[in-house]
């Protein structure tokens, strides 16, 4: 039997760092597609998982995994639904700084109780930067009512599930099994508010292709193949690059404008980042 040679730290660094940015592309698909298609937010992450996983099982068939699809698939699908619940409570900048920013402090929590991982002054500090970083992106301190504040932890709660059952599991098959069982949660809702897109139907196929193939199959994959190597508050850390990539390509690509506080935001999160890799690559095992 041949074995996939293992990940070096680096690689891993790498992985989940491509995942971010292209995670970071989704909303802006996701956007497009619901705006040309009128498909709810539940009935466009449906589809996205569904596509995800067919395309994952066509291009590496793996055995059924029942942990992904009971565990990781519902986890992923809480997520979902949470995330686009707070920003239906409180928007898009509160819902993404409460989720993003949790994310990282409940990894590090879970992982130091349920796994065993040290909890770095290194990490914590540049999670704490990170999360300053991701709060001035979004625009700083807003006004959060109880139920945006509640779906938004929730879904940083399902996040780190996610990332946390998956460290232990192999990497091999946790996608697409997971995508399996979290379109299979969100079937009954998205086909309670339309599942079929109406509209320009070149378009809708090409944007859900997409949102399908990078976002969703690439990304995960790649880091679900990075979590094996990556400390999981390292790559939930990391994964803040995607409200700095969604950011850019508001600027450059949707006419949007960024103000000094939120330049000076992107700064301060790439500083973290920058200083978080730095120290993975140093105290991985030569």
């Amino acid at each position: 039997m041949n074995h996939a040679p293992a990940l070096s730290v680096r690689q891993g660094l790498v992985y989940v760092s491509t995942a971010a940015v292209a995670w970071g592309t989704g909303g802006a698909a996701g956007a497009l597609l619901h705006g040309a298609g009128q498909l709810s937010p539940v009935a466009v992450s449906f589809w996205r998982f569904a596509c995800g996983a067919a395309l994952l099982l066509a291009v590496a068939r793996s055995r059924p995994s029942w942990r992904a699809v009971l565990l990781v698939g519902p986890a992923m699908a809480v997520c979902q639904a949470a995330y686009f619940a707070a920003i239906a409570e409180a928007g898009v900048a509160v819902a993404t700084m409460i989720t993003m920013g949790a994310t990282p402090l409940l990894v590090a929590a879970g992982g130091r109780v349920f796994l065993g991982e040290p909890l770095g002054r290194t990490g914590l500090g540049c999670a704490a930067l990170a999360v300053a970083g991701l709060a001035m992106l979004t625009g700083g301190a807003q006004t959060v009512t109880p139920a945006g504040a509640g779906y938004s932890l929730l879904s940083a709660a399902a996040y780190s599930l996610v990332t946390l059952t998956t460290r232990r599991m192999p990497a091999e098959g946790v996608a697409v099994w997971g995508f399996a069982g979290g379109a299979a949660c969100l079937l009954p809702i998205a086909a309670a508010g339309g599942l079929l897109p109406a509209g320009h139907t070149v378009t809708n196929v090409l944007l859900l292709g997409y949102l399908a193939a990078v976002p969703t199959a690439l990304a995960y994959g790649l880091f679900f193949a990075g979590l094996r190597v990556v400390g999981g508050t390292t790559a939930t850390v990391l994964s803040l690059l995607e409200p700095l990539v969604a950011a850019v390509i508001g600027v450059v690509l949707l006419g949007e404008r960024m103000t000094a506080v939120q330049v000076g935001g992107a700064m301060t999160l790439l500083c973290a980042l920058a200083w978080l890799a730095r120290g993975e690559l140093r105290d991985a095992p030569r």
